[in-house]
């Protein structure tokens, strides 16, 4: 071996390897991944993560599977993570013109337009929307950090009622797979 191998085998050898990008587990987590809220574990069965073209991504939904029973997990990316632990409901509207300003739950609850956008949605695994198309959505809210949440698509509307839960309090594990 020549003696300029051997100097630039050091040289190779000293250079430091760039840092990985450290892991941000409410954006980054994948299918098979464990999910522990409220001392409930589940295992994420499906993805979405809602962006607006040529932006970053600024909510994530993660279809979370314990048994048979599906549940999703809304984080929403802002100032701060804001995640809300919803359960799907049932029910259906024919227009996206006709969503009310305000939802009566039957009762004396009643839930207020926070907001609502047009967003493009990238799906993986099992969800109830199409990749790569646009989603309407709609977020309500009501007393006792009770949320309600309307998303459209082509003609399918899919609805889910939850509460707000502090991110510190969910944890994540990284399935075999990753």
């Amino acid at each position: 071996m020549s003696i300029w191998k051997r100097v630039g085998s050091i040289l190779k050898s000293n250079k430091q390897e760039p840092e990985a990008k450290p892991s941000n587990p409410l954006e980054d987590s994948q299918l098979g991944d464990i999910i522990t809220v409220d001392l409930e574990e589940y295992v994420v069965s499906g993805k979405l993560t809602y962006f607006d073209r040529g932006f970053a991504p600024h909510r994530f939904a993660y279809y979370l599977q314990n048994g048979k029973h599906i549940s999703c997990l809304v984080v929403e990316k802002g100032r701060t993570y804001e995640c809300f632990l919803c359960e799907f409901v049932e029910g259906s509207l024919d227009d996206p013109n006709d969503v009310p300003s305000s939802l009566d739950v039957g009762g004396d609850f009643t839930y207020e337009l926070e907001h609502n956008r047009s967003d493009t949605v990238r799906s993986d695994g099992n969800t109830d929307f199409r990749a790569n198309d646009q989603v309407l959505f709609w977020r309500y809210f009501g007393r006792e950090d009770q949320y309600f949440f309307l998303q459209w698509q082509d003609g399918k509307y899919v609805a889910m009622e939850g509460c707000r839960t502090p991110a510190g309090q969910i944890k994540f594990i990284k399935g075999s797979q990753s």
